[in-house]
């Protein structure tokens, strides 16, 4: 696998950042606090998000901003990729989007995919990702600090033989599992034995043969009882039909006396309703010549013509009366329109009267305003001519301070407008030189703690943590040339503590020439500010003269309108008085024709009440005349019904009466007798079938129990069978997870001795064991064996990445095979190394890149060794004024670039 891309957005201390990466071994360099760490920590967050963040999600995003995106570009087992990143802070939450694009348009979205895709294709996790290929910066000693058990849970997870002990506890769990499943079907099957064993001591055959003897004798006799009833029930309905006979013909018999008695009762009300007929006919005539006489009078007193519109029978002609009618109607309805035009005209020209009133005074008043407003112009006139006096004066004082400010520039180092880059430009020079004096003052204390190990360790003879002589020891050996740096260092950090002083001198007199540009620009723009207002005063004042002109002419001819529209007032309400007079009119001449309406509408209903009292008349006669025909016909009907009675009389026998409900006494005692017989023989024939079903269930329970026995004995034996399978399989796992992290062992301690030798060359220690318990030992020359945690802090460093690096070369050989590995990440692996050391870490390097084909490695170091001995060359610079990071690709390192630090 190798990086070959990676974009930065707003991550940590980058805005932007584009960063091509090639084969090989690239040193990313720089100051420290430059941000070169957070190159290699963008590529660990693209691969691994949230998991590779050791704060909050938030805490990437560059301050200021609420968005970071980190895109990163690589090439694994002979794919292309392109992965991309981004948090989003909202305040109160951030979200996290991702997305993996991979060959022949494959994709994985979102981080629950994208996590599991890169899982897969490294076939390693984030915490196995930083314990095999990333050395974090403070966390070179990790492996060696790790107890042996967390050294085995590191190592194991990296090989993936976690896995066979997962597979070894769950198969474990599932042969404790089918154990007790076992012990259940056993109880199982020796409770389906007993149930089955209790079944066949009943005799269950032999019961169910006697039942079955006993109810077909009860069948037979109930057969025989009921044929005897059948017999019984034929007598009872013979004789019940001679009782019914007889009751029909009683029946009618009665029936027939009620038809007479309702007869003769209808008639003689017949007969007393037409008498009251008659009654009413009186009543009605009588009515109808009261009526008659009405319509005389109403008739006289009408406008109409007696001869032309009256009928024959007294009524009259209710077409004329109605067209007479009609004709006053319109008439009203003419006068109403009249009298509501008249309404409206009146109240129009009152309302007219009225609003021109309120004009003129409306007028009026407006008058008034304006002259007032017009004398309060006059004074705002005088004040302001006043107030453009003093104002011009002012501009005169700020163009003399806008010319004795610039005066000053007159001897300056730069023109006026450039003090503000002759102030950056001397901060710049004093942060530069601020951050050498931090790097030499680093030095310093290097040096001096260099010193004093030294000095020590030549006062004791011998070192106290591995108990050898230090004759020959680099410690005690660079102990004059470490000295005679210290007192070179020294004068240069006093030197740049004087350049300094002088060049914050030089920053104070910047700023004061700044200060007057910025109070020069203050003053135009207050002096710009009052000439705009001196020009808008003087258009002011001209405005308010005109408008005081124009307000004394408005005033005046308001109060000319408002004359005139009292004068219009006057003669509304003149024509509204004549208009009162013809409404007066128009109401008394709807009044007599509404009068006259009520008199012919009287007329024809009294013709309307004439006409309805003859009908009743001939009405009620007609209804009197066939009540009359009704009496004959039910007379006719009287004399039927007696006949038929006298029939039916001669008919009714008693005797054969008395002798048919005796024998149907008879059949119904013998019938009553025989259903209780009957009854209880079908009870007990029920229950002989109720017995008889129990019995054929239990023997239906008997074969179920008997299949459940057989079907739980089949169980007990597969249960058995794959309880002795999972005890192998867990011993398999177990087995083969041993015998493979033997094998790991073997090879990760031939390799770890490779390293060792390659990095020790020459030195006093002989060899490395790695025990089966993870357990590691350093044996000496001599034979004497050192615990690691007994180097000093550079062996350790150093021992330690000879550990990362040999871990690396198994994962990449594999136990499948050639796996393809992620770059080599190295964060400052140079902290507790000397000179010595550190050319040991460079061979480390140069065998992992040439002998064991690591593809790309990245180290991020500011030793000069290292970066001496890159293929490619990453310098980070950080602007201390805007505090952002930037990256430029450098060919072989020059005097120079070095120079930087």
């Amino acid at each position: 696998m190798r990086f070959q891309r990676v974009a930065l957005e707003n991550f940590k201390c980058y805005a932007d950042a584009d960063l091509s990466l090639e084969p090989g071994v690239t040193v990313v360099h720089g100051v420290n606090g430059s941000g070169k760490s957070s190159l290699l920590e963008a590529c660990f967050f693209a691969l691994y998000g949230s998991a590779a963040i050791d704060g909050t999600r938030e805490s990437v995003i560059r301050t200021g901003e609420d968005e970071t995106v980190v895109e990163l570009w690589f090439r694994h087992a002979g794919a292309e990729y392109h992965l991309e990143r981004s948090l989003k802070d909202y305040g109160d939450r951030v979200s996290h989007d991702c997305l993996l694009e991979g060959p022949d348009d494959e994709t994985w979205e979102g981080a629950t995919a994208v996590d599991g895709a890169i899982a897969d294709l490294l076939r390693m996790d984030a915490d196995a990702f930083v314990n095999c290929a990333y050395v974090q910066q403070g966390e070179v000693n990790k492996l060696i600090h790790a107890t042996p058990s967390e050294r085995q849970d590191m190592l194991d997870d990296l090989l993936q033989l976690g896995k066979l002990e997962e597979y070894r506890e769950r198969a474990s769990d599932a042969r404790l599992a089918v154990r007790d499943v076992l012990r259940d079907a056993e109880q199982t099957y020796e409770n389906r034995k007993s149930d089955v064993e209790e079944k066949e001591a009943k005799g269950l055959h032999d019961r169910l043969n006697a039942l079955e003897s006993k109810r077909n004798e009860t069948t037979a006799e109930i057969e025989r009882l009921e044929e005897q009833v059948e017999t019984a029930k034929g007598t009872r309905d013979d004789a019940q039909a001679v009782l019914d006979e007889h009751e029909e013909k009683r029946e009618e018999l009665e029936a027939i006396e009620d038809d007479v008695e309702e007869l003769q009762a209808k008639i003689s009300e017949t007969e007393r309703e037409r008498d009251d007929l008659k009654e009413r006919i009186a009543e009605r005539r009588e009515a109808a010549d009261e009526h008659e006489t009405a319509v005389s009078e109403h008739l006289e007193a009408s406008s109409l013509d007696a001869a032309a519109v009256r009928n024959g029978d007294g009524t009259v002609d209710v077409d004329a009366v109605d067209d007479a009618v009609a004709a006053l109607e319109d008439e009203v309805d003419a006068l109403q329109e009249r009298i509501n035009e008249l309404s409206v005209d009146i109240g129009s020209k009152t309302d007219e009267a009225d609003r021109l009133a309120e004009r003129a005074e409306e007028l009026e008043a407006e008058a008034d305003t304006k002259r007032e407003e017009a004398e309060s112009l006059a004074d705002d006139v005088e004040t302001a001519e006043n107030e453009l006096a003093d104002r011009e004066a002012k501009v005169e004082d700020l163009e003399d301070d806008i010319a004795e400010e610039r005066a000053a520039f007159e001897n300056a180092p730069v023109e006026f407008g450039d003090a503000e880059s002759l102030v950056a430009e001397r901060e710049a020079e004093r942060d530069d030189l601020r951050e050498e004096r931090d790097a030499v003052r680093a030095e310093v204390e290097s040096l001096r703690d260099r010193i004093e190990e030294g000095e020590r360790l030549l006062e004791e003879g011998k070192c106290p943590e591995c108990g050898q002589s230090v004759d020959g020891s680099p410690h005690v050996d660079s102990l004059d040339e470490d000295r005679e740096r210290l007192d070179a260092k020294k004068a240069e950090l006093d030197a740049l503590d004087d350049d300094l002083e002088s060049v914050a001198d030089r920053i104070e007199a910047a700023e004061a020439l700044r200060e007057r540009e910025r109070e020069v620009a203050s003053l135009e723009d207050n002096l710009e500010n009052l000439r705009q207002l001196l020009d808008e005063k003087r258009s002011s004042v001209a405005d308010k003269r005109e408008r005081r002109e124009s307000l004394l002419e408005e005033a005046d001819e308001r109060e000319s309108a408002a004359a005139e529209k009292r004068e219009a007032a006057a003669e509304a309400r003149d024509d509204a008085d004549d208009l009162r007079s013809d409404l007066g009119e128009a109401n008394g001449e709807k009044t007599q024709a509404k009068a006259r309406i009520e008199t012919l509408e009287a007329l024809r209903e009294a013709s309307d009440a004439l006409a309805d009292a003859r009908e009743d008349v001939e009405r009620l006669r007609e209804e009197r005349a066939s009540l009359a025909e009704s009496n004959e016909e039910r007379r006719e009907w009287l004399a039927e019904k007696r006949e038929r009675k006298q029939e039916l009389e001669a008919a009714v026998d008693e005797s054969v009466v008395e002798e048919a409900r005796a024998e149907k006494d008879r059949a119904e005692r013998y019938i009553e007798k025989a259903a209780s017989e009957l009854e209880s023989l079908r009870e007990e024939r029920d229950q002989l079938q109720n017995d008889i079903g129990g019995v054929r269930g239990e023997i239906e329970e008997l074969e179920s129990l008997r299949e459940k026995r057989d079907a739980a004995r089949e169980r007990v034996d597969a249960l058995e069978s794959l309880y002795d399978e999972t005890q192998d399989l867990q011993e398999m796992y177990g087995e083969l997870r041993a015998e493979l992290r033997r094998q790991n062992v073997e090879t990760l301690e031939r390799m770890l001795n490779e390293t060792f030798d390659l990095v020790y060359q020459n030195d006093s220690y002989s060899h490395i064991e790695l025990s089966g318990d993870y357990e590691l030992t350093v044996y000496q020359k001599d034979g004497e064996t050192l615990d690691p945690d007994q180097l000093s802090g550079g062996e350790r460093a150093l021992f330690n990445l000879s550990l990362r690096c040999a871990i690396y070369r198994l994962l990449a050989e594999g136990v499948e095979g050639a796996a393809p590995m992620p770059p080599l990440i190295l964060d400052e692996p140079t902290v507790f190394l000397d000179s010595g050391h550190v050319t040991q870490l460079l061979t480390l390097v140069e065998t992992m890149r040439v002998d064991y084909g690591v593809e790309q490695i990245l180290v991020v170091s500011h030793d000069e060794e290292l970066v001496g001995a890159a293929d490619e060359l990453v310098h980070v610079r950080k602007d201390s004024t805007t505090n952002r990071s930037t990256v430029e690709i450098g060919e072989t390192p020059t005097a120079d670039l070095l120079a930087d630090d």
